[in-house]
């Protein structure tokens, strides 16, 4: 005979159980309700042609067939300040219902600490969705650069181009360049990678750093070629495809240096990731989140990321929380040795370098 103790425990189980599948089917269905016949937009702070649009536009394409309801989905650029005027954006004005979901900077809770006035955000606050891959920046130089190794840096000149101040292109040469005395000319101001790519290929400038993504998609075949040689990369750890390439905090020779430019690569893991503003409905995230770890899995979706060259090594967005809880911990001299190392730093005018 069945211990009644027992029976009433296995029967408890049952229920939550049960309860716990209705319950998750009830969001389901609360989702696809809200999502049926409506337009989930991806909202970008760059223009297109770097890497921000790569993986947007595949996420446009393959994402709404795993929400509940299949929205359709279309990506919208609001350019500007690095990425900072969309942040800015999707921190205040954008809606909350889960309608707008943002792929946007890897730096932006660094931003919120060295410029609290301009990262008017808590990255804390915002829910993320997933990473379709990390976003280490590769420093590529022109062959024939006056200089091509991070050792000639330092005492040749060589004229380095970049997007906003704060960009991801701009931050680490800066801080190099101002604190470990690295002969980088800065020349700020181009509207996107695409921009400064063509520069590159023109002569106008000599280097760029730019995210290992798009260098991949757009300019492997460059690489391979020996026309722009890697020299140095941001990040935390070496990506795997870039196993020779040293870290920047490896060869600048200065420990507190060092540990500015791991600072400010702490969103290289977090990487090209989507996330929602603060506020969206759960039952909404859940279903934006197994949508994506769903998609990345899909056979169709890696084969389209394999064509469009599209690195991926995904995270699902419960693990992508703690980097930037890790960036917003950094001790706070660190913080103001970078905001010292970026201080007196001005954008100037796109194609002010000289022409070779």
């Amino acid at each position: 005979m069945r211990h009644p103790h027992r029976l009433v425990f296995a029967l408890g189980l049952a229920a939550l159980i049960a309860g716990s599948l209705s319950s998750g089917s009830a969001r389901a269905d609360s989702a696809a309700d809200f999502y049926k016949g409506r337009t989930l937009t991806i909202l970008l702070g760059h223009p297109p042609g770097g890497s921000y649009d790569l993986y947007a536009q595949l996420a446009a394409l393959h994402l709404g067939k795993y929400i509940p309801g299949h929205p359709n989905v279309i990506v919208e650029h609001r350019p500007g300040g690095g990425g900072g005027l969309a942040a800015a954006y999707l921190f205040s004005k954008a809606p909350t219902d889960g309608s707008l979901i943002a792929l946007l900077p890897e730096n932006l809770a660094g931003v919120q600490l060295l410029d609290p006035k301009r990262g008017r955000w808590d990255m804390r606050k915002v829910n993320y969705i997933g990473s379709f891959s990390d976003s280490n920046s590769a420093y590529g130089v022109r062959k024939d650069a006056p200089a091509t190794t991070i050792e000639a840096m330092k005492t040749t000149t060589v004229n380095v181009g970049c997007t906003a101040r704060t960009s991801a292109s701009a931050q680490t040469p800066v801080v190099a360049k101002n604190l470990a005395g690295m002969k980088f000319n800065m020349i700020c101001g181009y509207r996107g990678s695409a921009a400064y790519m063509l520069a590159l290929a023109r002569g106008e400038i000599d280097m760029i750093v730019m995210n290992w993504a798009t260098w991949n998609a757009k300019l492997l075949d460059q690489v391979k070629a020996g026309e722009y040689k890697l020299i140095a990369q941001t990040g935390l750890e070496r990506n795997a495809d870039l196993p020779d390439v040293p870290l920047i905090q490896e060869v600048v020779g200065d420990a507190k240096v060092g540990a500015v430019l791991r600072f400010l690569a702490g969103g290289d893991p977090i990487g090209r990731a989507l996330f929602g503003a603060p506020g969206v409905p759960q039952d909404r995230m859940a279903a934006l989140r197994a949508a994506f770890d769903q998609m990345v899995k899909d056979p169709a979706f890696v084969a389209d990321a394999k064509k469009r060259h599209a690195l991926l090594s995904p995270k699902p967005g419960a693990k992508l929380d703690k980097y930037a809880e890790a960036i917003l911990k950094t001790p706070p001299e660190v913080v103001e040795l970078a905001r010292t190392g970026m201080s007196g730093y001005q954008v100037n005018c796109p194609g002010c370098g000289k022409k070779k």
